[in-house]
């Protein structure tokens, strides 16, 4: 039985769609006042309606938004004790076709804004007593690698250079930080790449199927609970055993 997290705050960033979205549900359901942040300001109002919570608008890679994201959260709840920093943006481009831009612009949410969000929290969760950091990355790039996204895969294998590092520095703070890495989740990013490629996803997973926004919040609840305080630095693939075989062939059992 975990201790429960009633009336503890939570931010979400990148909290309007997707493993976002799903986090941000599943804290809200173990009755937690959940923050989301994004930079839709339609979309973020009307999710933070959908689960009780509070929107705020900012870019997480400026660090005056990520100041004022965590100066909001804490006039509106008087406090945050959980930071999942789950922004992130995955542009499909190859290596040949990268530009300078591109290769700033993913940069520039996926880890300049992890880094900034953690930042920016920092004093009220040294406050709250059992301070909580959820980074969000990917079995791409810290384990497998996909055509397209050396980008996206660098930024993921970065996050997690970061949440180690950070971890010994925090933990004199009684603060936590580790990440959730996913495999292939049922999202609206993922759908946008069509059938054949949800179809062959579907056949590289052990399980043989996606996984839903949920797995995701719930590894991340468990690392936010009082119950996972002496875990930090660590990393939990929810991926339904997708990096497990060495190829496709060997799922043909």
């Amino acid at each position: 039985m975990f201790t429960p997290l009633t009336g503890r705050t939570v931010v979400v960033t990148g909290g309007t769609k997707g493993i976002g979205k799903g986090i941000a549900g599943v804290f809200a359901r173990a009755g937690a006042n959940v923050v989301v942040v994004a930079r839709d300001a339609e979309r973020g109002e009307a999710v933070a309606a959908e689960l009780g919570g509070a929107y705020v608008a900012a870019d997480v890679g400026r660090a005056e938004d990520c100041e004022r994201m965590a100066a909001e959260a804490l006039e509106r709840f008087g406090g945050i004790d959980v930071l999942c920093a789950n922004a992130g943006v995955f542009p499909d481009t190859k290596l040949a076709d990268m530009t300078e831009a591109d290769i700033d612009a993913i940069f520039a949410t996926n880890v300049k804004g992890t880094m900034l969000s953690v930042k920016a929290c920092l004093p009220a969760l040294e406050r709250s007593g059992h301070g909580r950091v959820v980074v969000t990355s990917s079995i791409t790039g810290p384990i497998t690698g996909f055509p397209g996204w050396s980008h996206y895969g660098a930024t993921k294998a970065a996050q997690l250079g970061f949440v180690r590092t950070a971890a010994i520095e925090l933990s004199g703070k009684g603060i936590t930080i580790n990440a959730v890495m996913p495999g292939n989740i049922e999202t609206e990013g993922l759908a946008e790449l069509g059938a054949e490629y949800r179809e062959q996803m579907e056949k590289s997973i052990p399980q043989g199927k996606l996984g839903r926004v949920e797995d995701i919040g719930n590894a991340a609840l468990f690392l936010a609970t009082d119950e996972a305080a002496y875990i930090t630095g660590q990393t939990i693939v929810v991926d339904g055993g997708q990096v497990l075989s060495e190829s496709i062939m060997g799922l043909e059992t």
